[in-house]
């Protein structure tokens, strides 16, 4: 087993089956706040950050969430994630029989990612090894938290592969020069979803865990 290379996995929509529940956290939280989208705008903002999704949502419909209620979306996301959150199928055994370093590098904030984590059962998989978009200048598509959770880890970016739901994700991991995998097995994998990941730069697409496995091994990651 190769022991120099290093796989970063985003978590919303690839640990854990988050994004329908997330973007019922962002109608909610909007809602709330007297402004109405729906769940098809939110689908264009998988894998950004909050601030990021946030102006997106402004651009694509004109609704502007206060800035003093931003929280909203955090306290909407939590509730839901504690009564209904599920891991992709099949992750825990993946993880188990993964023998080489692993961390997760995601858009969202450390909180919400160890909250996902911990409801789970996965946070005993990544330990501390978990990266946040809050803790780099830009988000994805920029490639600055791949980069950091690589440097952190101390892997170079050529033995790091990505697996990614998002072509933000993908493109991130394709400009810090790693290979990047694509996962369409959460549930809000949609018609055109994997080749949207091959145009964004991503080396394969997967809809199983036993599917990447297979990717890893014929790219000599594991």
């Amino acid at each position: 087993m190769p022991n120099d290379s290093l796989v970063i996995f985003d978590c919303d929509g690839v640990l854990v089956d988050s994004e329908p529940l997330a973007a019922l956290a962002y109608v909610r939280a909007y809602a709330k706040n007297g402004l109405k989208i729906d769940a098809e705008v939110i689908s264009h903002c998988v894998g950004m950050k909050q601030a990021d999704i946030i102006a997106k949502i402004h651009q694509l419909t004109g609704q502007l969430l206060p800035d003093g209620a931003t929280d909203d979306i955090w306290g909407e996301t939590k509730a839901l994630f504690t009564e209904q959150l599920a891991s992709t199928l099949d992750i825990a055994a993946f993880l188990s029989r993964l023998e080489v370093a692993r961390c997760v590098a995601s858009s969202s904030s450390v909180e919400r990612i160890n909250h996902s984590l911990e409801v789970t059962g996965l946070a005993h998989y990544f330990g501390p090894s978990i990266f946040s978009s809050s803790m780099v200048k830009n988000g994805k598509p920029a490639p600055d938290i791949f980069l950091f959770a690589a440097e952190k880890m101390g892997f170079a970016p050529e033995r790091s592969v990505v697996i990614e739901d998002s072509r933000y994700g993908v493109q991130g991991a394709v400009a810090a020069g790693m290979t990047a995998i694509g996962y369409v097995g959460g549930g809000h994998t949609h018609d055109g979803h994997g080749p949207e990941l091959l145009a964004a730069g991503a080396s394969a697409v997967c809809s199983s865990w036993d599917e990447v496995s297979a990717e890893l091994r014929k790219r000599e990651f594991v």
